[in-house]
């Protein structure tokens, strides 16, 4: 059984047709992460056990071909990982290199320590994102079948995956567009299946429903690390004072005040590190999940109101 945060992956991994995948190592390289991903198998036209590196665009050309395949229409792709964003991140630590040299030995020492935890919370969170993508498409019986699953599992060498370019981004977007205005014209008309009828209205009233508490929750995560920011910077103006006073109590004063205020820190922010990991995390996770759902019922009403639609997928 493969675990995630939000799930539960059952993978038989005794059976003759299993494959088990987790990426056993991943490396930052500036803007780029590469993951080693590690496969084990008994399927006689695969590879017992390979690693193979591959980076984040790979990822998406995977969930690309499988949600492109007509072959699989009938299926839910599960949601492609989201990009890595090391960003905030890297800038924080710029910063503070760049103030090096206005703070105390110690005080730059805790705080590249705080930054580097925060750094690696997000590393493994990108990590575990992408692993459990792999592992949603190696235990379905469908996905796991794919020649192109199995070339990004085995294929030693670069796959050569280019980004997309500014026409294909125009039509990705004006897919899209048009997948949006599909929904709005279709919520009006009636399933001829009561119970995919009831089923649909009741996962776009779910999506809309889970989008709305994801983005609220992301706004208090936002303000909760704001807030323990705001409480470290006041510790440390607190600590310069006591420094620069003269007179002994009231420096003694000062410097209870900034403990306090970098203990409220720490507090703060592992509140809002345990609110992202925990429902944050999980409500964006559902999110993403509810919004690929919504792509086949919404298929399954457009055919059945478009007889040009339905030509188009069985010829």
């Amino acid at each position: 059984m493969l675990q995630h945060r939000t799930e539960e992956i059952n993978v038989d991994l005794d059976a003759d047709d299993a494959i088990s995948v987790d990426i056993s190592d991943a490396l930052s390289e500036r803007d780029k992460v590469k993951y080693t991903v590690h496969t084990k198998t008994r399927l006689p036209d695969m590879h017992p056990e390979t690693s193979v590196v591959r980076e984040h665009e790979e990822f998406l050309w995977l969930h690309s071909v499988l949600d492109e395949n007509e072959k699989y229409a009938g299926f839910i792709v599960p949601p492609a990982p989201p990009r890595p964003d090391f960003d905030s991140s890297r800038e924080k630590l710029q910063k503070l290199g760049e103030g090096e040299a206005t703070m105390t030995k110690e005080e730059f020492s805790k705080m590249k320590q705080e930054l580097e935890q925060d750094y690696l919370a997000q590393f493994k969170k990108t990590v575990a994102m992408h692993e459990v993508f792999l592992q949603r498409i190696a235990a379905h019986p469908m996905f796991r079948q794919d020649s192109n699953f199995r070339v990004f599992l085995q294929y030693e060498n670069e796959l050569s995956v280019r980004g997309k370019n500014k026409k294909e981004l125009v039509e990705s977007l004006w897919k899209r567009f048009t997948q949006s205005a599909d929904e709005v014209l279709l919520s009006g008309q009636r399933d001829v299946d009561d119970f995919f009828e009831n089923e649909r209205n009741y996962l776009v009233e779910y999506n809309t429903h889970i989008k709305d508490a994801a983005s609220k929750a992301e706004k208090v995560v936002k303000l909760r690390k704001n807030v323990a920011e705001t409480y470290a910077k006041i510790g440390d103006c607190l600590e310069r004072m006591a420094r620069a006073e003269p007179d002994k109590l009231l420096a003694r004063t000062e410097m209870r005040a900034s403990d306090g205020m970098f203990k409220l820190k720490k507090v703060e922010a592992r509140s809002a590190n345990d609110e992202e990991l925990k429902l944050t995390d999980t409500l964006m996770y559902f999110m993403r999940d509810t919004q690929a759902a919504k792509v086949f019922p919404m298929r399954c009403l457009s055919l059945t109101h478009s007889p040009y639609a339905l030509v188009s997928v069985f010829n």
